[in-house]
Parts: C-alpha cells; structure tokens; sequence
C-alpha cells in the first residue's frame, strides 16, 4: 500500500533570526545575503626618498621644491636679527688709536685687566656662592673652585665692564612662548664636564684674540655684579666652544666622534643651566660656532648641530636651513640608526607644533619630509608614537586647513608629506586608537575637503583610510564623520580616471557597508550614489583589453602592459562590485538595485567579458553580488527577468577549477532554482549531475550549497529519477553521516533534499542496504543525549541544540516514519 506524503518545502536561505549569538553568526555565513570580503590594495613601497614620489602630478621637478641641494656654513646667518630695513647712518665718532711712539712699550696704551689673577678668584667665589644659592648648578663648577669656595667667599670683587662677558643677543625669535623643558636632556655629572676656569676669565692672548673672532667679548670688561649665566658661560659654555674650534681644526675620523661628544655636552649642559630656547644671552656665539662645523659635512656631527640649533629655537633662514639640514640626512636610509641614537625626534615635532605655515613654511615642508622618510623605519615609528606625533598631526591638519589663499600651494605641499607620514604611521596596530582619540581622521575628511583638487593628498589620504577602515573602531570613526559618504563619491566622481585613487576608496565603502545596515542605507541615499558607482563600473568595465585608457600611466614592458592594466581596472571592479553587493543587504536597498537594469546588465556583461582563470576574484564578486541580489523576487526584479541567462553564466563558474567559484555559482542556483524553468534548464544542460558530485566535497560550505540545490531540484517527480541515477541519495546519506553530529544544519538541509527524493513512498529511488544505513543514522542522531554530546564548547551548546531541534529533528522524525512505513509494506 502506497502512502502519501508532502513534499519539503523548497530550499530558501533564511534572513536574520531572532537571536543575535554565535548560532546566528554561522547562520548568517550561509544566507543568501553574505559581506562580501576582499583583500586591501596593494601599496607598493616607496622609491628613493624624495619630498614628491614618481607619481607626484606635481609637475616636472622645476616647479616643485627641490629634494637634493647643498648646504655650506655660509647659507647660515651668523646674527639671525631680523633686518630693520633701515640703513644707519656712520657714526661722527673717531676712536683714538695708542701712539705708537711709545718703543718701549708698544702694549702700554692698551687698556689693562682691572683685577689680578688672584682677585679673579675671590671674585669666581663670591659669585659662585650667589649661583649655588639660586641655580644649584654646582655640577657646573670644577672641584678647585668649589674648594675655595668653602675656605674663604673673599671679598666682594671689582667691577667689571659689561663688555667682558655679555655680548649682544644677536638671535630674536617669534617662539617664545616654547619653554626650553621641552630641549631638556637628563642632566650630565659633573665628571663629564672639564671646564678650565682660568681659561674663560683669563685667557691667553691668543685665546683672548679668538674670543674676540667669534664674537663672546673680550674677558677684560666685566658687569658691575656677575650673574649666573655670565659665571656658567665664562667656566663652561666658552671652554666648550674653544675645544670645538679646536677640534674643527683636525681632519681625522676621530675629529668628528670629538666634535660631536662637545656637541652633546654643551647640550647637555645648556639643558642643566635652563639655557635652551631664547634664554641664553649669548645664542648667536653658540649658533656661530656650531655653524661653521656644518662645512665638515658629517651626517651624525650635522645632526648633533641640527639638535642643538632646534633646541635653541632658530627662526628664519637659520630654521629652514636647520629643517634642510636634517632633511638632508633622512634622505639616506643608512642614516636612520644616526636618529635612533640622537634624540631629536622631539625637536622636530615641536617645529609642527609652534611654527606658522605664513612664516616658516618652508621649513615645515623640510621637517615634515623628514618624518616622513623616518616613519618607514619600524623602530623609529615607534619613537614618533611615543612623543604624540598623532596629536602634533592632527594640530597642523587643522591649521594646514585655515590658510590664506597665497599659501595654499606650500600648505598643499606640506600635507602631501604629511599625510604621507600618517600613512606609515597608519601601519602600526598601537596607531589606530590614537587615529580616533585624537579625532584624526574628521581632520582628515576636512582636508580633503579644502583640497579636494588635490590628487595627491587625495591619494595618501585614500592609503590611510584604506588601512583604517579595516577595523572596526577606526571604520565605525569614519561613518560618524558626517557627510563621509558624500565626500568620498564626490573624489570619485572628480578623479574617477586615477585608478591608485578609485581603488582604495572603493575598498574603505566596502569596509563602510561591511559593518552594518546604516552605512548601507546612508551610501545608497547619498546623491548621484548608484549614477556615480555606475559610471565608474561602466568606465573600467574591460570591454577590449587592448584599449584600457582610463587607468593611469604605467610603463612595464610591452608584453607585461596588457596584463599589468587589465590586472589594475579588475582590482576596481573588485572593490565596487563589492560594495553593491554589501549595499543591497539592506532590506529597503536590495529591491531596489535588483531592479536596476543598468546594474544587472553590467554584471551580466562581466560574466560575458571575463573567464575565471583571468579574472577569479572578479567573477567571484560578482557572483556573489548576483547571489545577493537575487534574493529579492519581486515581480519587477531584473535578475528574475534575466534568471535564465544568469543560470547560463553560471555553468561557466560551475566548470571551473575555482572552489570559489563552484562555491557561488552554487548559490545562486540554490536562489535561482526556485522557478522551474531554471530547474528545467539544469537538468537540460547537466547541471545536476555536477552538484552531485560536489556532495563529495569536504568542505562543509559547498555540501549545504549543493544539498540546496538538490532540494529543490527534487522538487519535479522526473527529475528525482535522473537525480537517483546520479548517486544523490548515497551521496546524501554519506554527507549525512560525516558532517550530522558537528553541523545540525547542514544535517537538516541533507535531510530536506532526502526527504524530496525518496518521501514518496517509492522503494525503488533507494536501495535495501542505503535505506538501513539512512535508518540507523537518523535513529542514533534523533537521540539527544547522543546527539549533543558532540559539543564540547559550552557557549556552543545552545547553538547546536536550537540548530538540531528546529532544523533536523523535524524533517529526520518524517524520513524515520516514511522508512518504517516502506519496510512494513515490504
């Protein structure tokens, strides 16, 4: 006696379940409506370093600043004071010269230090006394002179003329308000510093002759009181900038590991005595000398002097050649171990921090090039990090962007660089939070607003967005900026022929609409979005690989420039395919890209133009968006229009040696095979007994994929027949059997695809020993102790329990009874 029984239901992918846990996030993996995921563009390391790559569109290299150049001692300015403008009139004084009728004593006219020696002395420590008492820099002062401090303070000493240890501040500066703590270096002992006391109070006569050529004054002229700075300077600062000149003048290797030893002590010590920024008195002697070591042209003594000079807050000429300077060194890689053993990183990120783009532009150009350079080395990026260099960004960012018109081409050239450095500095996992605390990428956004024309800054900024938007804190930063999506269709729109650009754009609105419904319904409702993405498909579509004009200029060799730009216009269509696919997720956007006929054509068009073994990530993206959107089937949908068509494109996928490929394809036949005339057109063309074959698969993905299609294919009595023939019922039992116990949905959707197949009644569609086998299986798998004790994960658990009771248990407690049924009857 035959019994009756229903057909399963067809196979339909679930949208979103009540409940939101891990059940729902494997759930999710196996909707018809699927994230499409694709890799990050690839970047190409920079070549040699230079302020403007290869692919700058700055113009031939007469028209932007200069990378290579050369800088002498005489570039500096020796008295940095701003010029007045005014030309002095000569001074009506004529000064009286010694007669020289004095044979005997030609010196005797010559005015004659005021105080002995041993005066000196008393005098030394009677001041030292006032410098212990308010600067506590007696690490400053050699042993010898704090001994005879304690024996006798000695009388209060002669006055001296201002003259012997004052010179003029020959070195103003608008920096001011930069306090010399932010130079400070940890402070030196006293072993390390050897002034000779005599030597800065009582030179020789030669010694005092160079005093006088450097411009420190001449020693015979005292104040009426000395101060502490004079005391430091005549018993440390001097001795140090004499053993400088000194060692200047020898031409060995050792000279320079010297030089730059004095170098970092007189830091040093200018640090100690609170001297740095404008404080010290007698800047310009300092900047004087150490100008004159810069014609040794020795990287690392260059880069002490660069130290020094930042420290010192140097403006004008001397500021920009200073930046020039060390520009200049960050140009070779070979000097980067020179700036993680100099600590100067701070310095150079306090230029960014204090200078004016309409004063000192040009040496923020220099500075920032050179952060740039330094940030591509891992150890030093992490030295930038470490002194805030994201927040110091983030502030010139801002003022980068409020610039008069005038500056705007320099305030662009700094960015380039700038944003260049963020770029590296974009790379590093401890980066991406300090990128949203400190409101760096809104910063962004608004630059390119105000530089939207800039193809450049457009690009670099593109690069940091593209690496941002790859995790979720820095993505869900972008989506809160307002009008982000607007933004960026409107730089695609501008600059849709440069592919570098479009790419990574592309990618960061994938990464966008990737991560929830709202970017997805906020892009769809921006503006010209699906005639701006449409325009953009439609211009890299690759029609005649031949002709690919809209990509950018490459040169690779002949044979090589076909592929190289056929590689490049895939790489977009890629990316804005993907995100059409990741758009239409959302429930009010799907329908209505389903029936957007340009849109599905150019699809279609792809499948057409392209093969997998040329283009794999193409034609799976593409699949993937097709799967996506035919899930909606409203009447006017343009993929139900076209399913036969579609169905034909995607045997092409089917065939192939891509498991990704199969994969998709698969799923779309698993949408597409609800309508019978798809079914029909299956079996027709064979497509049967190829998802047949991939039940053997062991990849649990493509067995829920195939036992979908099977599904509904079974749902037409004759081709249950053809479907028995092809081994799908044996196939079924056997992915039952080896996938059951650890996936209760692929378990269920097995079960579905039988139960269409051999739910009849007809013993005939399965053998004896397969239908025993099927019975022993679904009797052991319907216990459920047995069943759940496969999960050993205790968060899983209510997962696999939900999966077994709703979707396997049902429909394996029907085949039970249909197959008991079958043996009585036999």
């Amino acid at each position: 006696m035959e019994t009756k029984h229903e057909v399963c239901s067809a196979f339909t992918p679930r949208r979103n379940s009540l409940r939101k846990s891990c059940a729902d996030i494997i759930r999710e993996a196996r909707q018809s409506l699927r994230v499409q995921s694709t890799q990050r563009p690839f970047t190409p390391r920079d070549g040699p370093r230079r302020l403007f790559g290869a692919n700058s569109v700055r113009g031939d290299h007469g028209s932007r600043p200069p990378s290579a150049f050369s800088l002498h001692a005489q570039n500096f300015d020796a008295d940095s004071r701003p010029g007045s403008g005014t030309r002095l009139s000569p001074l009506n004084h004529k000064p009286k010269f010694p007669d020289s009728s004095n044979a005997e004593d030609p010196l005797k006219d010559f005015p004659k230090s005021p105080i002995e020696p041993v005066e000196v002395r008393k005098g030394l420590a009677w001041s030292r006394t006032r410098l212990l008492r308010s600067a506590s820099l007696t690490s400053l002062l050699p042993s010898e002179a704090r001994t005879d401090e304690k024996l006798s303070p000695g009388p209060e000493p002669k006055r001296l003329s201002a003259g012997q240890l004052c010179s003029p501040d020959l070195s103003t500066d608008h920096r001011g308000h930069l306090k010399a703590s932010q130079h400070r270096t940890p402070s030196r002992s006293s072993k390390n510093i050897k002034p000779d006391v005599d030597s800065g109070v009582r030179p020789t006569e030669s010694g005092t002759e160079q005093k006088a050529e450097l411009g420190y004054g001449n020693s015979s002229t005292c104040p009426d009181e000395e101060d502490p700075e004079s005391l430091v300077w005549n018993n440390v600062i001097l001795p140090l900038l004499q053993e400088l000149e000194s060692a200047a003048a020898g031409s060995s290797e050792g000279s320079v590991d010297r030089l730059c030893d004095l170098c970092d002590r007189l830091h040093g010590t200018l640090a100690d005595a609170d001297m740095l920024g404008r404080r010290c008195k007698k800047r310009s002697g300092i900047l004087r000398t150490l100008f004159h070591l810069v014609d040794r042209e020795s990287a690392q003594l260059n880069l002490h002097i660069a130290k020094i000079c930042l420290a010192l807050c140097v403006s004008g000429n001397n500021l920009l050649n200073i930046c020039k300077l060390v520009f200049q060194i960050s140009r070779s890689e070979s000097n980067d171990i020179l700036f993680e053993k100099i600590s100067i990183v701070d310095s150079l990120l306090s230029v960014l921090n204090y200078e004016d783009v309409g004063v000192s532009g040009e040496a923020l150009l220099y500075c920032v090039g050179a952060l740039k350079f330094l940030s591509g080395n891992i150890t030093i990026l992490k030295i930038l990090l470490a002194e805030n260099c994201i927040k110091v960004a983030q502030k010139l960012l801002q003022k980068l962007c409020i610039v008069s018109d005038c500056n705007m081409t320099l305030a662009g050239n700094i960015l380039v660089q700038l944003t260049a450095t963020l770029r590296n500095l974009a790379d590093h996992p401890d980066s991406r939070t300090l990128f949203v605390s400190f409101y760096v990428i809104p910063s962004l956004c608004l630059v390119l607003r105000h530089y939207c024309e800039d193809k450049d800054i457009c690009t670099n900024i593109s690069r940091i967005f593209s690496k941002l938007s790859s995790y979720t804190e820095c993505c869900l930063a972008l989506a809160r900026t307002p009008n982000c999506y607007s933004l960026i269709l409107d730089l695609l729109s501008k600059h849709h022929q440069k592919q570098d650009l479009v790419v990574r754009l592309l990618f960061t609105l994938g990464n966008l609409t990737a991560k929830g419904e709202e970017p997805r319904q906020q892009l769809f409702q921006c503006n010209d979005c699906m005639p701006t993405l449409l325009r953009l498909y439609n211009s890299y579509q690759r029609r005649n690989v031949s002709s690919s004009t809209v990509v950018q200029k490459v040169a690779p060799s002949p044979r090589e420039s076909a592929a190289a730009a056929a590689a490049l216009t895939d790489d977009v269509l890629v990316k804005l395919v993907r995100v059409l696919g990741n758009m239409c997720i959302h429930p009010a956007v799907g329908p209505s890209l389903a029936t957007n006929t340009t849109c599905i054509q150019l699809l279609m068009e792809t499948l057409e133009l392209r093969s997998v073994e040329e283009s794999e990530d193409l034609m799976v993206n593409v699949a993937a968006a097709i799967n996506n959107l035919s899930f909606y089937q409203e009447e006017n949908s343009e993929i139900r229009y076209n399913q036969l068509n579609i169905a034909k494109l995607m045997s092409k996928l089917l065939l192939s040696s891509s498991m990704d490929a199969m994969l998709e394809a698969t799923r779309v036949y698993g949408n597409l095979s609800l309508h019978k005339d798809v079914r029909d057109l299956a079996v027709q063309n064979k497509v049967h007994k190829f998802v047949v074959t991939l039940l053997d698969s062991k990849r649990a993905e493509m067995c829920f994929s195939a036992c979908g299609v099977l599904t509904n294919l079974a749902l037409d009595p004759p081709n249950r027949v053809c479907l028995t023939l092809e081994g799908a019922s044996a196939k079924l039992v056997d992915c039952l059997r080896d996938f059951g116990p650890a996936d209760w949905q692929l378990a269920g959707q097995a079960c579905q695809a039988l139960w269409n197949l051999i739910g009849h009644g007809s013993d005939m569609l399965l053998h004896a020993e397969e239908r025993e086998r099927l019975l022993e299986i679904l009797t052991v798998y319907s216990d459920k102790e047995e069943a759940l004790k496969w999960t050993q994960n205790e968060d899983e658990q209510d997962f696999y329990r939900t999966c077994w009771e709703s979707e396997f248990l049902p429909v394996a407690q029907k085949l039970i009874k249909v197959l008991h049924s079958v043996e009585v009857t036999a």
